[in-house]
This record gives C-alpha cells, sequence and structure tokens, in this order.
C-alpha cells in the first residue's frame, strides 16, 4: 500500500510513487504489479528485492567498518526547519548509527542568520538557502520550488492571490513574488512566518498559496502548477557549509555524510522528492 508506506516512512504519497517509477525506470523492468490500492511484486521485482537486501546488508557492514568508535564529540548542525523536517531525518538516522557517540546539537533558524553564525564559529556545519549576497559553501542539492495550498483550498483563485510567505530578505518569496508579477497576476501578502508550520497553517486553512521545496509537500496539501493558472517557479541551490573552527573528526564526518547522502538523494528520487536511507 502506497498510502502505508508513505505513513511510515513520513513521506507523500506522491514521493514514494515517484520513487516507485525511477526504480521501474533504472532497471528497465516492470517491479510492481497493480491491484486496485495495493501492489505485489513482479518476478522481476522479488529478484531487485533479493538483491537489494544484500546491497544494504553490505553497505550496513561497510559503514561499520568505516565509522570509527573512537570518533566522538559534539557538533552544532544549523539549518531551517523545512530542511530540518523533510530532508535531514533520514540522514541523520543513519549517521547517529554509523557514529554513535558523535552529539549532534539541532540548531534551526533561517538562512542568512546561519551563515553569519557558521562563519563566526558559533555553528559548526550549516545547510542553507543560496541567497543573491551568499558566498562560498558547497552546492549539495538543488530543489524544485511549487506553488501549495490546502487539498480543498480554492486561494489561489481568488484576485488578489493571497500568500504564506517567509519574512523579506528570503529567495522562496523573491521567487514567488517575482514570477507573479512577471505573469501580471495581482497578489496580497495573508501570512508571514519564519518556520514552515505557520506557511503550512495558512496554507491547511485555506487562507493563503504558499511556496516551497517539492520535498515538503505534505499530506492534506498539494501542488499547483500551470494548469491551475499559477506560472512555474525555478530550482533553489542548498549550500553546505562548514566554519573554519570546526576542524574536529566529528564535525569532518558529519559534514562529509550531508555531502554525499544530499547528493544521493537527488540523484536517486530524480526529482528531488526526498528517498529513505538505510
Amino acid at each position: 500500500s502506497i498510502t502505508e508506506t508513505a505513513r511510515r516512512l513520513g513521506r507523500t504519497q506522491p514521493a514514494i510513487t515517484l520513487q516507485l517509477q525511477r526504480l521501474e525506470e533504472l532497471t528497465g523492468k516492470q517491479l510492481f504489479e497493480h491491484g486496485g490500492r495495493r501492489l505485489t511484486l513482479t518476478e522481476d521485482g522479488t529478484t531487485v528485492l533479493t538483491y537489494a537486501k544484500s546491497i544494504l546488508r553490505l553497505h550496513d557492514e561497510l559503514i561499520s567498518q568505516l565509522a570509527s568508535q573512537e570518533i566522538e564529540g559534539q557538533v552544532v548542525l544549523g539549518t531551517p526547519d523545512l530542511y530540518a523536517a523533510f530532508m535531514l531525518p533520514s540522514i541523520l538516522s543513519v549517521f547517529r548509527k554509523s557514529f554513535p557517540r558523535v552529539q549532534v546539537e539541532l540548531n534551526c533558524a533561517l538562512s542568512t542568520p546561519l551563515v553569519g553564525l557558521v562563519k563566526r564559529g558559533d555553528v559548526d556545519i550549516a545547510l542553507v538557502t543560496r541567497m543573491n549576497d551568499f558566498t562560498g559553501g558547497q552546492v549539495v542539492r538543488r530543489e524544485q520550488l511549487v506553488w501549495m495550498t490546502g487539498e480543498q483550498s480554492a486561494a489561489h483563485q481568488e484576485r488578489p492571490i493571497p500568500l504564506a510567505l517567509l519574512p523579506p530578505g528570503n529567495i522562496y518569496r523573491d521567487y514567488a513574488i517575482d514570477t507573479l508579477e512577471r505573469a501580471n497576476l495581482r497578489w496580497r501578502i495573508a501570512c508571514v512566518s519564519e518556520s514552515v508550520g505557520g506557511l503550512q497553517a495558512a496554507a491547511f486553512a485555506g487562507m493563503a498559496v504558499t511556496v516551497l521545496g517539492r520535498s515538503a509537500l505534505v499530506p492534506a496539501m498539494r501542488e499547483i502548477g500551470p494548469n491551475e493558472g499559477l506560472p512555474p517557479l525555478p530550482k533553489i541551490e542548498l549550500l553546505l557549509y562548514k566554519s573554519s573552527g570546526a576542524t574536529s573528526k566529528a564535525a569532518t564526518a558529519l559534514h562529509d555524510y550531508l555531502a554525499h547522502y544530499l547528493r544521493l538523494d537527488e540523484e536517486l528520487s530524480g526529482r528531488g522528492a526526498p528517498i529513505e536511507l538505510g
């Protein structure tokens, strides 16, 4: 059941469907047979599952060998709550299993102040959205921005269009307004929130349309596209920063894990939907 799988993994149903489609594209075989709302494995699907279990077992053994039990310490990781909620849980779960003696302290804040914190050394590692004035950092992922609103909402049909956006100075906000302006669509601000929870609340209530990365599409929300009158949005880049003072093996291990798995996530999902690791 795609519905049950999405619930257990904390992912959206469209994300799970995209992963299954991507897997069939990669193998060039039909791996699943659809029977109503349930899926069953084909013969090729059973073969893939057998090998997949072996690959994951070898992967876990490799990680265990490489993860030195001697590496310990505390690392402060800064990121907006959007990425903390929708991108990092599976990666941090794998990291904790591999480095059980490393303590990760999560600091959730907006991207611009986080870059200042990591450059001052108050945060060891930061995963942020690239803003126009940012310098440095390592591009580790590209995320497609999409319009979202509540599942039953018709907010996108209102004129002016009510928007739920991050505060001024954020590129999500800038792209939303600029895209509507270029399409000659009138808009108004209905909600301003520094947290993704506030934006989602406005969308759930049918008060507004918001702009988030596609990986943040959750149940009870739906994506709105050109077919419903809203212009397409661009992709944004995620940057990974490491403080010059973060020289410990623990900080290096976390930085390398994030860089590797965020790239792997994007490559395997094809369109930026999240995957479940390990």
